[in-house]
């Protein structure tokens, strides 16, 4: 790889806003010569996580939809959140299963650009590799399935971590993430705003 092509996809992982963040991943290293076009990687995607899209899809058009006509009760619109609160646990439960302990890694931070993980064994991965990825995001009941290359390793606190960029990802899952990043971002604001206010009250 040039340095020329090396800085683009350092810059291709700095274009989506990325926030610190602890979840599970699972990864393993793909050989080149396996390595899918787009069209294999759709393929080769995991059942659940095509349902988990297309289910996602759906609820969001649906609800949407209803929310667009007037008249409709507000009991009515809360018995149908209700409802779509409750697939997102099933599928949040059938995701769970596609964890694998035995490629199971921590993501401290993710974007949609893609994510940087740790591996607690040095020289568990190499800049370079091609990892097929699966994301776990708990308290959300989701999960995503894509392809990344990693761009960059450091150690840190005797820690390796490791930069990935999506190399192939839906671009609904990427617009998902993305949404993610910002409803985290307001999640930690509103938590430190807490903090702060309690501080204060406690100086007072």
């Amino acid at each position: 790889m040039t340095t020329a092509d090396h800085q683009t996809k350092l810059a291709q992982f700095d274009e989506f806003f990325s926030i610190n963040y602890a979840f599970n991943i699972n990864a393993s290293v793909i050989d080149l010569a396996q390595l899918p076009n787009y069209q294999q990687f759709i393929e080769n995607m995991p059942a659940p996580f095509k349902i988990a899209a297309e289910v996602n899809t759906v609820d969001k058009s649906a609800l949407r939809a209803l929310q667009a006509v007037t008249g409709v009760a507000s009991h009515l619109m809360d018995y149908l959140n209700h409802q779509a609160k409750k697939m997102d646990l099933l599928v949040g439960y059938i995701l769970s299963q596609q964890n694998d302990a035995s490629t199971r890694f921590q993501a401290i931070k993710f974007g949609g650009g893609g994510i940087i993980f740790k591996t607690t064994t040095p020289n568990t991965f190499n800049t370079g590799d091609f990892l097929d990825l699966k994301l776990f995001f708990a308290d959300e009941n989701t999960a995503f399935y894509c392809v990344g290359e990693i761009v960059s390793s450091e150690i840190v606190d005797s820690e390796s971590q490791y930069k990935v960029i999506f190399h192939h990802i839906r671009a609904d899952d990427q617009e998902t993430l993305v949404r993610h990043s910002l409803h985290q971002q307001s999640k930690q604001l509103q938590a430190l705003a807490q903090q702060r206010h309690q501080a204060k009250n406690t100086s007072a």
